[in-house]
């Protein structure tokens, strides 16, 4: 993509002009730049985007290829460009203006350079949720590779700092996406650790790799427990990006199980299909540390990534076991398909022992309870602290990934305790319903008192179809709203 201005002749060698429409009180009305086309061409262009159906609302989109000449005649648009794009842009918001771009994106792909005067005179926020629109649109899954390098979007009088935010939060959720949809067969513990590594040493940041004999030796006993059944062993990765004189230490762990099975407590086949997804919190937590090390935001940011594979061999923990997880507590285990919760203790725990968080996040695919009662357009927000609370829901909101905060029931927290351990992992006998509530109030037992949020995105990580800026499948929901809050002042 080629950002900002264009030369003083914008559509040479271009293959498509964008328009930007949206709803009047008499149909649909022209918006900025479409006079001045209408002028070049040489036609009246609203009356050419209702013949075709054109519409306002966001994200509508209608594509017309005007007529090449024959034999010597001309026709005012002989050196413009012969498909024109009317999009629709709604209420001209920044969600408005995400979805005109995603539209633009799928209705131009395989082109070459697209010129779009849908944001001139816009703000710099609606400039960059246009470009993220397309740029997210754009993306499809492995193994192709997303738009050529000969297609471009060319913004008529674009912001330059705009765009470039935009292609930072975008190649971030880009990179969550590749590895949250990567096959399992390929993507065990160590690949993902060597990933990040590698992903980690490219930006310039500090990394570590912890392997079994080292998880056993500072007695990770929830990583060890869940990977236990696998032929491959957990990782914990830490991959730390500091600025000078940061504001805040930011801790997001990510739970990073790259296949489930569901254990000994297996899963039906069909809630197994989608399973190589399950590491996506980890995806999140680690593209969220390079978007903010690309983005030079003022916060130091530390990405946890407690990777095991859920399987099922002779070794495999049990349903009854007793687990010591890290720093020393116990927890009964009733359901081993309840495993996320397992691995982030450890995680969280290790967090809040040597790093030395200001504010501490966790990211999961973690309950069908979150699903069931918020869908596939929202994340679950649990967090005490109001003040964080309203930061990640305006951050949420602003970026296009939905936040909805739910409560941390107090008379919940018995459903967690256990006779034989300190902690039980999942509802006790007795207690039915509210399990994404009380999966938070155990992963809040291992935060040390921390400010501390539990993002449970099992549902928006994955999407059933392609809608918008969102693609069918692995979507990297969560990269885009912490990479708002990080970046704006708090």
């Amino acid at each position: 993509m080629r950002p900002g201005s264009v030369a003083d002749d914008p559509f040479d060698g271009v293959a498509a002009l964008v328009l930007p429409l949206a709803p009047g009180e008499d149909g649909v009305e022209p918006r900025e730049g479409v006079v001045d086309a209408a002028v070049r061409y040489g036609i009246d262009l609203g009356d050419l985007a209702d013949r075709n159906g054109a519409g306002g609302a966001a994200g509508d989109v209608a594509a017309v290829d005007l007529p090449r000449p024959h034999g010597a005649r001309t026709l005012p648009w002989d050196a413009l460009p012969l498909r024109l794009v009317f999009v629709g842009v709604g209420d001209g918001g920044v969600t408005a203006l995400r979805r005109a771009g995603a539209a633009v994106a799928r209705s131009t792909r395989g082109l070459g350079e697209v010129v779009a005067s849908v944001v001139r005179g816009a703000s710099a926020a609606h400039q960059q949720a246009f470009v993220e629109g397309y740029l997210l649109a754009s993306y499809r899954h492995p193994p192709a590779k997303g738009p050529s390098a000969a297609q471009r979007l060319v913004l008529l009088d674009g912001d330059d700092e705009a765009v470039a935010r935009a292609q930072v939060v975008s190649k971030a959720s880009w990179t969550a996406r590749v590895l949250a949809v990567t096959p399992s067969s390929t993507k065990n513990p160590a690949w993902v650790a060597a990933r990040a590594q590698e992903l980690a040493r490219d930006a310039g940041l500090e990394y570590e790799v912890l392997d079994e004999k080292d998880l056993a030796a500072q007695g990770f006993g929830g990583l060890l427990a869940v990977g236990s059944g696998s032929a491959t062993g957990p990782r914990l990765v830490r991959v730390t990006y500091r600025p000078a004189q940061p504001l805040s230490h930011v801790v997001v762990v990510g739970k990073g199980i790259t296949f489930d099975t569901g254990g000994l407590s297996l899963k039906p086949r069909e809630s197994m299909a989608s399973m190589k997804t399950d590491m996506t919190g980890s995806a999140v937590a680690l593209a969220t540390v390079l978007g903010a090390a690309e983005a030079g935001v003022r916060h130091e940011v530390t990405a946890v990534l407690a990777l095991a594979e859920n399987a099922i061999g002779a070794a495999s923990y049990r349903p009854g076991d007793v687990v010591t997880v890290r720093g020393g507590r116990t927890v009964e285990v009733s359901n081993t398909d309840a495993e996320g919760r397992m691995v982030l203790a450890d995680a969280l725990v290790h967090a809040d022992l040597t790093l030395d968080p200001d504010v501490l996040i966790d990211v999961a695919t973690l309950t069908g309870a979150a699903t069931l009662a918020l869908g596939r357009t929202h994340g679950a927000l649990f967090t005490p602290d109001d003040v964080l609370a309203a930061e990640l829901t305006a951050a949420g909101e602003a970026s296009g990934e939905r936040l909805w905060r739910l409560p941390l029931v107090a008379d919940y927290r018995g459903a967690i305790d256990s006779d034989i351990a300190d902690l039980h992992h999942v509802n006790g006998p007795g207690w039915t319903g509210g399990g994404a509530i009380t999966a938070a109030l155990f992963l809040r037992e291992f935060t040390g008192g921390r400010r501390w949020a539990h993002l449970d995105v099992a549902g928006p990580a994955r999407a059933p179809k392609a809608a918008h800026e969102v693609p069918e499948g692995a979507t990297g929901f969560g990269v885009r709203a912490l990479l708002a809050w990080l970046s704006a002042e708090h």
